[in-house]
Parts: structure tokens; C-alpha cells; sequence
């Protein structure tokens, strides 16, 4: 009995990975669940509590404890976010099943390491300084947990999905994301889960002896009541930093090409070439988005006629469009792009993606022999530039970002340095077929609601499965078109003008405020570890 009473902690923590997973777009609805990410984490600092509470048998022995719990929790909360790359490299990269499940593993574990350090920090701690105001221990521990989300976020170029702060795209904390962004957020979210769990009784202890400890808690008792309050206050004060430009027609093309036929001649590309060729002449509205690839050849080996058909289509009018399109040569080296049609252009608008996805659209050092493994076209690409001119059409300013480029919030945030020239509509063009029709199409949504609500921009979403929608500047979905189904969403969407307050500091510091003060956390940490020593 006491065997299997050892392995229970782990089991609830793989558990409650899956949780803070699901959080993110839950299973059964797609829907972020904000309330399940932070009983999730709650328990994980729970859990390292008690084993602090228990290094009387040996520090050594509580930091090693704590490393394993809190790399266990973050390996089951990473791979049961992006488990579905198993479906991009095993069902369309051909890589075998063993290998695909290998692969995610190893990232999850890798990334898992981050959040291990964290909670080692955190414990120590606890272990070295047990009479902190438990007020400090839960900021500490947001702290750490937010140097980890900006490691895995940065580092290697970055794989940030599924950061915490998306779970909270519809909770009582998005007020928070105007003013501190999804990292800020998601330090608000660990820290309160930090206090929540210190409210708690210790494992072990009794709730009569938790109530008394309420006495001496009662300024984190204080911070959980001002952390889930605060963003309400702030936005009965503050429900909108921008203005409108007034509103414009839009037709976002989604052409639900199958992923195994998108890049085959006699297949996908008749269909994607014949399907988005008519719609783009047939559309009536200002804007007409076609998604990433929706033109799935080179411009010079399209058929003949048919770009200069496109070009002429949109030469005169009052409409525009954007579509997704790989440009360059062999020579010259490849980009993702899209190209801007309009009247009045000499010619086309060209916006070039700048965040390249790993192994995807570009093959990091060393690792050309995984790529040989798989079967995945287009492998490599060039980088556009960070800041990029947006495509100025009847007063509004649409700025194009391609796929997961829109998990940075950072970077888009970067094209606001000119208010005159600032972005006023975002427009995601994506094709994640690559992940079948599941958890990634939901996630990749509440992605893209978050950058509207950090922004207050509204983001206008062109896709191949979906979710093709239109998301207003307060992150809600005003139109939205069946998933998985080939077809045109026409809607109105209202441009925007100012900036937030996040916006305006990360536009110019961009995250280095979050670093610092991560960092400087982390740096006292190890200093005090140091004077116990």
C-alpha cells in the first residue's frame, strides 16, 4: 500500500497536465477554460509545498522530489498541448509512429526542463527562507514560472504555444492582457494559483490549523482578492484605449484543401487553383483573403494567363485582395508570402512571413538528417524583415501575419512604432491542415483572440481548414465559418486606431521588463541559497 501511495503524487500530476492541456481549448467545446488552468497549477504548487514541508529528511532529497514533480507536470501539459505535431509528421511527413511519438516526447521533455528548474527554485525557497510571508513565496514562484514561459517563448527562435495566459482569452483575467500581454497574464494566473495554494492545508495537515494560518496570511489573502479583481476595475475605467476608422467588407476564403492532395499537381493544386481562382473573381467585398499557400505553385509556374488574369482582376474596382502565396528561386531562395492586389499599384503589395517555423520552413543546424526522415515540400525558406509596410486600402491599414506568427505578440506589436503607419485591421493567413481537424484549429483560435485583445486590433483569419473567422479588437468572434467545410465567410469588420498600454512598452522594450524582473528573482533565489549555505 505505502508502494502505490508514493506513485500518487506523480499520477495526480500527470493528471493535472492533461488539465492545464485541455484549459487551453477544452475538448469537448474548444473553448479556453480558465478556472480548470488555475486549479491545475494550483495543485502542482501544492504538491511543492509539501515537499518542502518534508526536507527535514534532506534537502537534497526535497529538491530532487521537486524536480521530478514539476518536470512530470509540465511533460504531460506540453505533449497533451502539441501532441498533434504526431499527425504532421507521422500522417503527412511520413515519418514513422514510433519516431512521431519519440519526437514529441523529446521536445515536450526538453521544453519540461525549463519549468523543472522553476519549481526547484521555488522550493529552495521555501526549504531555505520556510518563514517568508507567503505573500513573497507566490510571487516568487509567478516569477519563475514566467522566466520559463519566456525561455520556451525565445529560446531557439521559440515555441511559445501554449503559454497559460491563452486559457484566460474568456476568464475574469483577460483584463489584464491590454496592459501586461499573455506573459503578464500568465505571471497574474501563476501567482494566484501561488496563493491559492498557500491558503491551503499542508498535506498532512488538518483544515482547523489552515483556518488559523488565514491570521498571519491575511496580506496574500488581500492579493488574491486585488489579482481577481483588479482587471474588472480596470476595465469599467478603462473599456477601450483606441478609436474606430470605420468599417469595411471582407470575404475570407477557406478552401479546405485536403493536406495529402494540397501540393499534388493532378489533384490539390487543380482544385485549390480552380476553386480560389473563381471566388476571387466572383467577390464583390473591399477585402478578399485567400489563406497561407492558397496559391500552392511558384508564380512562374502557375498556368499561363492565370496571375495576369488576377492582377488585371483587381487593377480597377473599389476591391482589394491578399492571398497566400511562395515566391523566389532556387537561386534566390524561397519566402512565404503574401501578395497585396489593388488599383493603383505599379505592383503587388508583398508582405514576406519573418517567424520561421523549425523543421517546417526552415531546418535547424545539424538536423538536416530528421528532415531526410520525413516528406514535407517547401522545407526551406528565407526570412522577411521584422517590420514590414502594412497594405493601406480605403482608409484602413491591413498588416498580414502568416500561420503561427501570431503567437508572438511582441513582434506584431513592433509595427505600432509609427502611429501614422500603424496597423489598424491583422490578418492571419494559415493553413495548420498539417494537424488535422482538432486541438490545434482551437488553440491556434484563442491564439489569435488573445493578439486582438492585447492589441485591440481586430484580426481577421484566413484559413484552409479553419477556423476561419473575423475576431473584433475585444477578442470576441463576430463571424465565423464551419471548419472543415470549403466555403466563404462575408462579414463587416471595423478598423482601429491607438495603441494599449502593452502595446506601447512592449512595442518599445519589447519583453526585456518581463526578463528583467524574471531574472532578477531568479538571481536572488541562488543568493540567498548561497548566504543559507
Amino acid at each position: 500500500m505505502l508502494r502505490w501511495r508514493a506513485f500518487v503524487p506523480t499520477v495526480a500530476l500527470l493528471l493535472a497536465g492533461w488539465a492545464q492541456a485541455a484549459a487551453l481549448a477544452a475538448p469537448w467545446n474548444g473553448e479556453p477554460q480558465g478556472w480548470l488552468q488555475l486549479l491545475s497549477l494550483t495543485l502542482l504548487v501544492w504538491l511543492l509545498r509539501g515537499v518542502a514541508q518534508s526536507a527535514d529528511a534532506g534537502v537534497g532529497r526535497a529538491l530532487r522530489r521537486a524536480a521530478g514533480l514539476g518536470w512530470v507536470y509540465a511533460l504531460a501539459w506540453l505533449a497533451g498541448t502539441f501532441w498533434w505535431l504526431f499527425i504532421s509528421m507521422h500522417t503527412y511527413g511520413g515519418l514513422a509512429a514510433p519516431l512521431a511519438v519519440l519526437a514529441v516526447l523529446t521536445l515536450a521533455g526538453a521544453l519540461a526542463l525549463f519549468y523543472m528548474l522553476a519549481c526547484v527554485g521555488f522550493v529552495r525557497v521555501l526549504v531555505q527562507r520556510p518563514q517568508a510571508a507567503w505573500l513573497i513565496s507566490a510571487l516568487v514562484f509567478a516569477l519563475l514560472w514566467t522566466l520559463a514561459e519566456l525561455v520556451r517563448g525565445r529560446w531557439l527562435t521559440g515555441f511559445p504555444w501554449g503559454a497559460i495566459g491563452y486559457a484566460h482569452t474568456d476568464s475574469w483575467l483577460a483584463g489584464y492582457a491590454p496592459w501586461l500581454g499573455v506573459y503578464g497574464l500568465g505571471a497574474v494566473a501563476a501567482g494566484v494559483s501561488g496563493l491559492v495554494a498557500g491558503l491551503l492545508p499542508l498535506p498532512g495537515s488538518s483544515w482547523g490549523t489552515a483556518v488559523a494560518a488565514l491570521r498571519t496570511r491575511w496580506p496574500a489573502l488581500a492579493a488574491l482578492v486585488v489579482a481577481l479583481t483588479l482587471p474588472l476595475g480596470l476595465q469599467a475605467l478603462w473599456p477601450s484605449f483606441t478609436s474606430s476608422t470605420g468599417t469595411r467588407t471582407v470575404a475570407l476564403l477557406q478552401g479546405n484543401i485536403p493536406q495529402n492532395e494540397k501540393f499534388l499537381l493532378s489533384t490539390g493544386v487543380v482544385t485549390a487553383l480552380n476553386w480560389y481562382g473563381q471566388e476571387l473573381h466572383r467577390s464583390s467585398a473591399s477585402l478578399v483573403v485567400a489563406p497561407e499557400t492558397a496559391m500552392p505553385l511558384l508564380l512562374r509556374r502557375l498556368p499561363e494567363g492565370y496571375w495576369d488574369g488576377l492582377v488585371e482582376r483587381f487593377a480597377s474596382g473599389d476591391q482589394a485582395a491578399l492571398i497566400g502565396v511562395p515566391l523566389g528561386s532556387f537561386q534566390d531562395g524561397y519566402t512565404n508570402s503574401v501578395l497585396g492586389l489593388q488599383p493603383g499599384l505599379a505592383a503587388p503589395y508583398p508582405y514576406h512571413k519573418h517567424h520561421l517555423v523549425p523543421f517546417g520552413e526552415f531546418v535547424p543546424p545539424s538536423f538536416k538528417w530528421f528532415v531526410r526522415l520525413m516528406n514535407i515540400p517547401l522545407g526551406e525558406f528565407s526570412r522577411g524583415a521584422l517590420v514590414q509596410p502594412s497594405m493601406a486600402w480605403q482608409g484602413q491599414r491591413y498588416a498580414p501575419n502568416i500561420c503561427y506568427e501570431d503567437l508572438f505578440g511582441e513582434e506584431l506589436a513592433a509595427r505600432f512604432d509609427d502611429p501614422a503607419l500603424a496597423p489598424t485591421v491583422l490578418v492571419n493567413v494559415s493553413n495548420i491542415g498539417w494537424f488535422g481537424d482538432g486541438a490545434a484549429i482551437d488553440q491556434h483560435l484563442q491564439i489569435s483572440r488573445m493578439r486582438s485583445l492585447e492589441l485591440e486590433r481586430p484580426m481577421l483569419r484566413a484559413t484552409n481548414t479553419g477556423p476561419t473567422v473575423i475576431i473584433d479588437h475585444h477578442g470576441r468572434v463576430t463571424h465565423s465559418l464551419q471548419r472543415a467545410t470549403r466555403g466563404v465567410l462575408e462579414g463587416e469588420v471595423e478598423g482601429r486606431s491607438g495603441t494599449t498600454p502593452y502595446t506601447r512598452w512592449v512595442g518599445a522594450w519589447g519583453l526585456l521588463p518581463l526578463w528583467l524582473l524574471a531574472v532578477l528573482v531568479s538571481g536572488a533565489v541562488l543568493w540567498m541559497g548561497r548566504r543559507r549555505r
